[in-house]
C-alpha cells in the first residue's frame, strides 16, 4: 500500500503515537489530536478501535506500547522511483519541493507514459514563469490570509483590477486547471488562475469582515448501513472531500459531506451509485434532488420501456 492515501497516514499516525508512547506521552486525548493532525476526521472510527481492541497490538489500553525503539519508515526504492517519476510532473514547480535528494533515482513511470481521455487540452501553463509566480503568490496569500491586488481578463476578454482576499485554491482534473476562490466586495469571485495578468501582495490592505465573506459550504447528510464493506468504499469514493463520520451503533454510521455548489449535480449522481446502502436525511432540498432525479430515471426506464414493446 505504498503511499496510499488512506493506510499511508494511518502509518503516519501510527508511527507518532509510538512515538509518544515510549517516553509516556500519549493518552486519549493525544491520541485524538494525532488522527486529526495526520490522518482524516473519520480516521478514529478505524483507527482506535482498532488499537484498544488490541487488533493492532502496538499500543495497549494504557496506552503503553510493547515497542523498543522508536519507529522510522526510512524510504524503499520504490518509493524513491515513485517520487522521481512524481517529480517530472510539471505541477509540481508550482510547491518548491526540493527532490535533489532522488539524485539519479530511475523514475517508476514517464509523464508521456500516461494517456488522458474526456480531458480538456487547454490546460494551464504550468511551466510558465509567469504562471508559477501568480501561483506561489496567491498560495502565500492563501496560507497567511493576506489580501491580493489582481489585473485579471475575463472569458469576455475584459480586464479589470481589483482588491480581493482569496482563501481556497481548487484543481479541476478534467480541464486541467487552478481556480482561485476569492473574497471581494461582499461576494465571492471564482478566479481562473491562468487569466491573472498580474497578482501581488498588497501588505497595506486590510478588508473588513464583511469583504471577507465567504460563500457557505454546502453539505449533505447521509446514514449508510456498513453491508458490503459500505462504508470503506464511501470514504474512499469521496476522499478529497472534506467530510465528518460519525458511529451510530449496529454497522449504520452518519455522514457528513461538504461540498461546492458548481457539483451538486455530481454529488446526486456519485452518492445514487450506492444504491440501497446510503439514505440521505438532510437537507431537504438535496432530498428534493434525490427524489427528482430517482423520477426522471424512472420516467426514462418507462419511455424506453415502451419503445422497445412498440
Amino acid at each position: 500500500m505504498i503511499f496510499h492515501e488512506i493506510y499511508g497516514c494511518y502509518y503516519k499516525s501510527i508511527s507518532e503515537m509510538l512515538k509518544l508512547a515510549l517516553n509516556n506521552e500519549l493518552d486519549n486525548n493525544t491520541t485524538k489530536k494525532i488522527i486529526d493532525r495526520y490522518a482524516f476526521n473519520e480516521s478514529s472510527l478505524e483507527i482506535l478501535p482498532a488499537l484498544l481492541g488490541q487488533k493492532w497490538q502496538l499500543i495497549d489500553r494504557d496506552f503503553s506500547t510493547p515497542i523498543i525503539n522508536s519507529p522510522s519508515l526510512p524510504l524503499t526504492t520504490l518509493e524513491k522511483r515513485w517520487l522521481k517519476a512524481i517529480s517530472l510532473d510539471k505541477r509540481i514547480a508550482l510547491f518548491d519541493i526540493d527532490f535533489s535528494f532522488l539524485g539519479d533515482t530511475e523514475p517508476l513511470f514517464l509523464p508521456e507514459s500516461i494517456k488522458y481521455f474526456d480531458k480538456s487540452l487547454n490546460s494551464d501553463p504550468f511551466d510558465d514563469p509567469l504562471y508559477i509566480s501568480h501561483f506561489k503568490t496567491v498560495l502565500e496569500a492563501v496560507k497567511n490570509k493576506k489580501t491580493i491586488m489582481i489585473t485579471y481578463t475575463n472569458r469576455r476578454s475584459i480586464t479589470k483590477s481589483f482588491r480581493c482576499s482569496p482563501y481556497k485554491i481548487e484543481y479541476s482534473e478534467k480541464d486541467d486547471k487552478f481556480r482561485v476562490y476569492a473574497s471581494s466586495c461582499r461576494r465571492t469571485r471564482l478566479l481562473n488562475l491562468a487569466s491573472i495578468d498580474k497578482c501581488t501582495i498588497d501588505s497595506n490592505a486590510h478588508l473588513t469582515d464583511t469583504d471577507t465573506m465567504q460563500d457557505l459550504p454546502m453539505y449533505v447528510v447521509f446514514e449508510l448501513s456498513d453491508q458490503r464493506n459500505a462504508l470503506e468504499r464511501v470514504l474512499l469514493h469521496f476522499a478529497n472531500f472534506e467530510k465528518e463520520a460519525e458511529a451510530l451503533g449496529d454497522d449504520r454510521y452518519k455522514v457528513r459531506l461538504y461540498y461546492d455548489k458548481n457539483d451538486e449535480a455530481e454529488m446526486v449522481i456519485r452518492i445514487l451509485s450506492f444504491g440501497q446502502h446510503i439514505k440521505v436525511t438532510q437537507p431537504d432540498s438535496f432530498v428534493q434532488l434525490i427524489r427528482n432525479k430517482l423520477k426522471m430515471q424512472y420516467e426514462f426506464s418507462k419511455e424506453k420501456r415502451k419503445m422497445f414493446d412498440e
